[in-house]
């Protein structure tokens, strides 16, 4: 089927970025890939921790400089203000990462409240700033049967309206408290390879969009409606 008719009359033109490969070109960059890691339990042995520092070994290993965030001590939403201490080195944290790993137990099938609550804390905008904008993201759960996808499902939904870069891979570790020895650290298995895999991935996808991620995530939409704020602003200064 030809089309004929190949106007964009809803369209406005000077707003209108046209793709192109050398636009997608990421600079190189010497410094490592600064990763933030999250887990959804206060547990003495919690699994979800335990993978989280299994994906830490990894990413240090692919040259990655990581910070594992222990979210014990901080409040629930709305029972503190913005300068809790914790909820300063979790902000603090989530402006320094590059890349983030979301882990978290399913519990009633979702995920935990205490996963949901650091993320509750990151406000979508930080002056003109989006804290997590742009910013690469593996999602990860831990089971305490058989394997489910509900939380990673969840997650995913979340990066999405933190306007975050999901990356396809993801992991679920079913039965976790087998997957552990007695020093707690991950057994040989399909899901540690998987896992492997997962780190791999986020490393690629992050040093493939770390320098250039304000043109992967800009929008036509927003150019705009930007230019047309704009617009009126420099109207009524004329009037």
């Amino acid at each position: 089927m030809t089309i004929n008719d190949t106007s964009l009359p809803n369209i406005n033109e000077s707003q209108l970025d046209i793709p192109s490969f050398e636009k997608c070109q990421s600079e190189a960059a010497a410094p490592a890939p600064r990763i933030l890691l999250l887990y959804g339990s206060l547990r003495k042995r919690s699994f979800s921790r335990l993978v989280v520092e299994e994906c830490a070994r990894l990413l240090s290993r692919m040259g990655a400089e990581v910070e594992i965030f222990n979210p014990e001590g901080l409040p629930q939403t709305d029972t503190e203000d913005e300068n809790h201490p914790k909820v300063q080195e979790l902000r603090s944290l989530m402006m320094w990462s590059e890349g983030q790993v979301w882990c978290s137990p399913e519990r009633h099938g979702s995920m935990t409240s205490i996963f949901k609550s650091q993320i509750d804390w990151v406000p979508l905008s930080v002056g003109s700033v989006r804290p997590t904008q742009g910013k690469t993201l593996a999602v990860m759960q831990v089971c305490g049967g058989s394997q489910s996808f509900n939380v990673v499902n969840q997650l995913r939904v979340l990066g999405r309206w933190m306007r975050m870069v999901t990356i396809p891979n993801q992991s679920s570790v079913a039965k976790a408290f087998m997957e552990f020895d007695e020093n707690d650290r991950m057994k040989p298995s399909p899901y540690y390879n998987r896992i492997v895999d997962v780190m791999e991935e986020l490393m690629k996808f992050t040093l493939l969009l770390r320098t250039n991620k304000d043109y992967f995530v800009d929008r036509y939409s927003e150019r705009v409606e930007s230019a047309e704020k704009l617009s009126e602003r420099v109207n009524q200064r004329s009037v």
